[in-house]
């Protein structure tokens, strides 16, 4: 399964020079956050497969305006072929606003996904907008990753943990993959292509 994976920067190849041919193998698509409900109505309508979003943490305009013909997966395991995908969007607070959550906040909302997590035997792919504290983050408390994170890979060790929030372009040298014990962590900064 070939996963295209979206998040904080509209890609110009998708947005301005589309062509469908390099999309044709592409089974599945997951947004991380931060991108115009347009750009995702966009690529829903040129490749037509699921698309799968949370939100990051300048989506709020999604209340009122949410991408067509995308599926919201905030606090829900997603069933694909057979891969189960986790959502929980939102950055860790440093201003008041939407989409934004203490560290205990998120605790909560983890907490809250126990018995979906249970049903469901587990999940293969975390996909969130913040990055995990200490794995692709940074030391401002904006793009300061969440410890509740950690503490969920090592108590379910999905195969993937996929996140956005850390713009590659910032003149650091963020890593695009990483490994956390078994699990692959991606940033998946305005594009990337993961094979399953």
């Amino acid at each position: 399964m070939k996963i295209l994976l979206l998040s904080d920067e509209e890609s110009k190849s998708i947005w301005d020079f589309f062509r469908k041919e390099d999309y044709e193998d592409i089974d599945l698509v997951i947004s991380c956050g931060d991108l115009k409900p347009e750009y995702l109505s966009f690529v829903a309508t040129m490749i037509p497969v699921p698309l799968l979003y949370v939100h990051g943490n300048h989506d709020d305009k999604y209340d009122s305006k949410p991408p067509e013909g995308c599926t919201c997966i905030e606090d829900q395991i997603f069933e694909f072929q057979g891969v189960r995908i986790l959502g929980l969007g939102g950055c860790l607070r440093y201003k008041p606003g939407k989409n934004q959550y203490t560290e205990q906040q998120m605790q909560r909302r983890i907490s809250k996904m126990f018995w979906k997590i249970r049903r469901k035997k587990g999940f293969d792919i975390l996909v969130t907008h913040a990055p995990a504290q200490g794995i692709h983050d940074a030391e401002d408390l904006c793009h300061r990753g969440f410890k509740a994170f950690i503490d969920l890979i090592e108590k379910y060790h999905p195969k993937y943990f996929v996140h956005g929030h850390i713009h590659m372009n910032y003149g650091r040298q963020f890593p695009r993959e990483d490994m956390l014990g078994d699990t692959r962590v991606i940033n998946a900064f305005e594009k990337y292509i993961i094979e399953i």
